[in-house]
């Protein structure tokens, strides 16, 4: 039987040196960093693997959104957004700009951003404050278990100041993407 070592973790008065997004991206680039992070106030996470029920929501938003995102922006998935010492990774973004506004670089903002949390409902809360901070203008978490989508809107540099929560047999409306509406029982079919 394999015996697995522990986890590291930091000694008490040790330090952590946190990255900027331009060295992350530079470790990223040449190799030092796994496939699969993402940094968070300048701490590199790695991603969960996704489920199939997660990439099967994923894809029925993504195309619920495609009809409604206007002329002049994109929708992206599981792309980064530069926040100031972040560069989150959204299941779904609606960012203003063609895709080739973002060759050279990543969008720093949001109309919408969309994360899917079957399991991973405090990781990807974790992220409101930066999602906030870079002016995102409202955030859904999609939480699985629950059947029911939290709402994060106005934001501010210390968050959201707005959160709603939208359950089952009812419809809910983007306030950032105008005409776009979501009959919550049909994402929560099963």
């Amino acid at each position: 039987m394999k015996t697995v070592e522990p986890v590291p973790i930091p000694l008490q008065g040790g330090q952590i040196w946190p990255l900027s997004v331009n060295a992350y991206r530079a470790l990223g680039e040449t190799g030092l960093i796994p496939k699969n992070t993402e940094l968070l106030y300048g701490i590199v996470y790695k991603k969960m693997s996704k489920s199939p029920l997660h990439s099967y929501l994923v894809q029925f938003l993504h195309d619920a959104l495609l009809r409604f995102v206007p002329v002049g922006f994109t929708l992206r998935t599981e792309q980064p957004i530069t926040c100031h010492d972040s560069e989150p990774e959204p299941d779904l973004a609606v960012v203003r700009g063609s895709k080739e506004s973002f060759r050279l670089d990543h969008p720093h903002t949001a109309e919408l951003v969309i994360e899917v949390c079957v399991t991973s409902h405090d990781y990807n809360r974790s992220k409101l404050p930066a999602y906030a901070a870079a002016g995102v203008k409202e955030c859904w978490l999609v939480l699985v278990p629950e059947g029911q989508i939290e709402v994060h809107r106005q934001p501010n540099a210390g968050g959201f100041t707005e959160r709603t929560t939208h359950g089952p047999g009812g419809k809910l409306a983007c306030a950032a993407l105008p005409g776009f509406a979501l009959e919550l029982d049909a994402l929560f079919a099963k």
